[in-house]
């Protein structure tokens, strides 16, 4: 077949899909195919929160050149063309909240288990800089990458690290190519300005890149973290363009005095981003950082030194304090996407990160494990390692990866044409961006449009309820699921205090094959803030029945669960009913229309359809039952 053909060919076949999407459109809309327009798909379309465009099927028609080969400019399929594919990523993880024996016991304990690289927490909140030569006994640093995660005590840890490995050379430590020894100081002052997060001056970050450079070791001193961005609430474009944005700002600080080349100054950057549960986005959003950050370096004159390491970190924002074992199932859509991604080491929080120690009766090292576990079964039993970059050649991949590049460009053009990285932050561009983007993302939550298992949707009203120290751990991360687990928190104080929780009566009406769906949803509904739902299965106007229902529930507030047919023959009734027999707030399950013709006390107090903000009615139903007020 030439060329011509096999391009009809597929323009043929994406028309006969196209039409197929018309009629059923057609059908679920109740309209005719040709009221849908000439692109019917596009209604099928979804926007991140970037403003990228995810169409709903890709085809030969939306085939992108082919990238170079991974560890060739511009880096879009890895960095490394040579890495160990029995290997895979670098399996991270987290140390340092313990003493420093304990914490030389677990690291070592864990690179005996699986773990390839140590992320160390020295300073304030971690082990003391003094302790470091004891945290790191017998860690062999050429096996096993560190990076430091010291804040205001970077500069000191850096010292006692680099001592380390002089004291250790002199020792005669066996490694001849001292490169081998990958060390990352983990100053951040640039996306710690932003944050909040205690750090050194950006002079000090440079001072110790300088010193990094003349090592004969592999030290990089500056991490461009983007998570910072993450937890505040950014899209993974806008992550990506303030974190190269803050890349580029490190750039000149560096080559500002002469002290280092351009091509020095590259090799002292590293960057963190945040892999989320979104593992298509995740994936692309990998490929599209480093071809981002390619492009910095191709304009600085120096494409070869544009490969910088990736980091990633499993998002803090997704995890839930609801339903918490759920969050075992997110970090590990979240590995899966990084690692296919390309990120160069991965690191899991643990599934109980959002909550306060012990809080589920579990230890610090069983929360851990699994952690380490879930990216072992990914390298482990299904070989997501053993393949660079996967996610090659397909076309929505490929796609997804350019859109993310060019909106995360974008982005970094505004930071940039508002004089740079601080001067936008300063400006409050960064922050207004991310705050809008949160915004919308809350709404959606609220909405109900974007789930978050266990939480807004399928909660688990019989959880143990949590304490108030459990649900405050001291965390700046806006979570995801925090305004409907504060409706929880509501529901778990009242408990506490009366020995129920707060409840809403079901007033199902006709058969359950008519009320099924409705008191399902309102059930779910309910739930998701707290309220016990009691379901006395289906009541019959007029026979006692509701009254009885009413009784034996003890709620003062019912929703009423049926068929729009059937609220038209029997809703205005029911309402009466229930308002005799006590009730003083009365809700329907359904569309206002359905009882668009009842007036006075036979109509409804409000209405609970999927497409109402949920946060802001289970909050005012919560303030109705705790208060007792009347409508």
């Amino acid at each position: 077949m030439s060329l011509a053909s096999e391009a009809e060919a597929v323009e043929q076949a994406y028309a006969e899909w196209q039409r197929s999407v018309a009629g059923v459109l057609a059908k679920s809309r109740r309209v005719d195919a040709a009221e849908l327009g000439p692109e019917p798909q596009k209604l099928l379309e979804t926007v991140t929160y970037d403003g990228v465009t995810v169409a709903p099927l890709y085809s030969p028609r939306d085939e992108r050149p082919e990238q170079t080969l991974p560890g060739s400019f511009p880096y879009v399929r890895g960095v490394d063309a040579h890495r160990d594919v029995n290997a895979g990523w670098l399996v991270s993880a987290q140390f340092g909240t313990a003493s420093a024996a304990d914490t030389n016991r677990t690291i070592l304990d864990a690179l005996e288990n699986g773990v390839s690289a140590i992320w160390l927490k020295a300073g304030l909140g971690g082990v003391s800089v003094a302790d470091l030569n004891a945290v790191l006994e017998g860690v062999l640093l050429d096996l096993a990458p560190l990076t430091l995660d010291a804040g205001a005590d970077a500069s000191a840890a850096a010292r006692a690290i680099l001592a380390l490995l002089d004291a250790r050379a002199e020792a005669g430590d066996g490694v001849s190519d001292r490169a081998s020894i990958r060390i990352n100081l983990g100053t951040a002052p640039l996306t710690s300005s932003f944050s909040g997060a205690a750090d050194v001056e950006l002079t000090e970050a440079v001072e110790l890149a300088v010193a990094a450079d003349a090592r004969a070791e592999s030290v990089r001193a500056i991490t461009v973290d983007g998570t910072a961005f993450h937890n505040a609430g950014a899209g993974d474009a806008e992550e990506l363009g303030a974190a190269v944005a803050a890349g580029l700002e490190y750039l000149r600080a560096l080559t500002a005095d002469g002290d280092l080349t351009i091509g020095a100054a590259l090799a002292q950057l590293a960057f963190r981003y945040a892999a989320t549960d979104d593992q298509f986005q995740t994936i692309a959003k990998f490929r599209a950082a480093r071809l981002v950050w390619a492009r910095i370096a191709q304009v600085c004159g120096a494409s070869d030194f544009g490969g910088a390491p990736q980091h990633a970190v499993t998002s803090a924002a997704m995890m839930a304090q609801r339903d918490p074992w759920v969050n075992m199932l997110r970090t590990t859509l979240a590995a899966f996407g990084a690692g296919v991604g390309g990120a160069d080491a991965v690191t899991v929080l643990p599934f109980d990160v959002a909550l306060a120690d012990g809080t589920l009766g579990v230890s610090k090292s069983f929360s851990s494990r699994i952690a380490r576990n879930t990216q072992l079964l990914l390298l482990e039993e299904s070989h997501l390692g053993r393949v660079l970059d996967p996610s090659a050649g397909s076309w929505y991949v490929e796609d997804l990866t350019q859109q993310i590049a060019a909106t995360a460009w974008e982005f970094f053009q505004e930071i940039e044409a508002a004089g740079g990285y601080l001067a936008a932050l300063e400006a409050g561009i960064v922050s207004d961006h991310i705050a809008a983007t949160k915004a919308k993302r809350d709404s959606d939550i609220a909405h109900r449009k974007t789930t978050v298992t266990g939480v807004n949707e399928f909660p688990n009203l019989g959880e143990t309820p949590l304490s108030a120290e459990a649900v405050e751990p001291g965390q700046s991360v806006a979570r995801y699921a925090a305004a409907f687990e504060a409706l929880r928190d509501r529901s778990d104080a009242f408990l506490a205090a009366g020995g129920a929780r707060p409840t809403a009566l079901l007033a199902p009406l006709g058969s359950v094959a008519e009320h099924n769906v409705r008191t399902t949803f309102a059930s779910n509904l309910l739930a998701s803030g707290g309220i016990d739902a009691v379901n006395p299965g289906p009541l019959e106007v007029g026979a006692e029945a509701i009254s009885a229902a009413v009784k034996a529930s003890g709620a003062t507030v019912a929703v009423l669960c049926g068929t729009d047919k059937r609220y038209g023959e029997s809703a205005a009734a029911a309402v009466a009913e229930l308002r005799a027999a006590g009730i003083t707030k009365v809700l329907l399950a359904g569309p206002e229309k359905a009882v668009g013709d009842a007036a006075g006390d036979s109509r409804p107090d409000g209405f609970l359809t999927a497409r109402i903000d949920a946060v802001s009615a289970l909050t005012e139903l919560l303030d109705f039952i705790e208060t007792g007020s009347s409508k």
